[in-house]
């Protein structure tokens, strides 16, 4: 079990792609005060940037919408959690890992940034709840030769 502060902080943004930014701001600031290091910093920031990058694209096709993203950490980890009102759409039935032998010039297009961000997190789920799409990722804490220093 990841220990996490009890307090989400909270994130509310327009699904843009001019708020992705913000998104990345608010999980590298959670990463800095779990004290992550760069590995598991770049894994939950890579996962939710394609999260809420397909949110933006292909939930709310360019259209109106909010995405919240609420956030904890704690000495063992982050975990996030991504809401959005968008049609359905559960990631993992979406996530289509690379066709072995294949050639990267020949692989159809769409679905591999899903699997890359599923398989760089330590823990996800998904659940439709109340007409939202709720994500939660975790990133739990490397060892200790790879933790930033202890932030003034």
């Amino acid at each position: 079990m990841v220990e996490l502060a009890r307090k989400p902080a909270v994130l509310e943004v327009p699904a843009t792609l001019g708020a992705l930014g913000e998104i990345a701001e608010f999980v590298l600031r959670l990463a800095a005060r779990a004290r992550l290091g760069t590995g598991a910093t770049y894994r939950i920031r890579l996962a939710v940037d394609e999260l809420a990058t397909n949110i933006v694209m292909h939930g709310y096709r360019g259209g109106e919408g909010r995405i919240t993203v609420l956030g904890r950490s704690g000495p063992d980890g982050v975990r996030i959690v991504i809401e959005d009102t968008a049609p359905a759409f559960d990631p993992v039935a979406g996530r289509l890992p690379p066709p072995p032998g294949i050639p990267p010039e020949r692989r159809r297009v769409g679905g591999l940034g899903i699997h890359l961000a599923l398989t760089s997190v330590d823990e996800y789920t998904y659940v439709r709840r109340d007409g939202r799409n709720i994500s939660t990722l975790t990133v739990k804490a490397e060892g200790t030769d790879d933790v930033c220093p202890p932030r003034p």
